[in-house]
């Protein structure tokens, strides 16, 4: 959890630890909160997940993949605003998304200053630090 009061806290869910790890390490160096889960059920279960601002989510994982984490959350009512990282993009997955509501859609490996200006983009310019 984040020790930045009222901070917008942005939730990575990938099943690549590495890929977590260092997408976490990025968003701190930009002064926002980060919490990292391994699958989207793991994030759905957490009490964290309330407090989520983004979601910063891979696609092709096991168990519930990040489309339909995407529409689970759409169909709940808790549209959050989500970046799409991939790295096996396709045009249905993209339209997909997009239909969904999904702001970004990035390709792996993925530029920090693109992902920045993403993240800015739904969070605000302002960052917490």
């Amino acid at each position: 959890m984040c020790s930045l009061p009222n901070a917008p806290i942005v939730s990575i869910v990938d099943d690549d630890e590495s890929v977590r790890l260092a997408t976490a390490s990025l968003i701190r160096s930009l002064g926002w909160c980060v919490q990292a889960y391994a699958s989207a059920e793991a994030f759905l279960r957490s009490p964290g997940f309330v407090h989520t601002a983004c979601v910063v989510c891979d696609i092709q994982m096991p168990g519930m993949n990040g489309l339909e984490l995407q529409a689970h959350l759409v169909g709940s009512g808790n549209p959050l605003p989500i970046v799409f990282v991939t790295a096996f993009p396709s045009d249905a997955a993209k339209r997909r998304a997009s239909e969904n509501g999904a702001r970004f859609f990035l390709h792996k490996p993925v530029d920090a200053a693109e992902f920045m200006r993403c993240l800015q983009s739904i969070l605000g310019s302002e960052q917490t630090q």
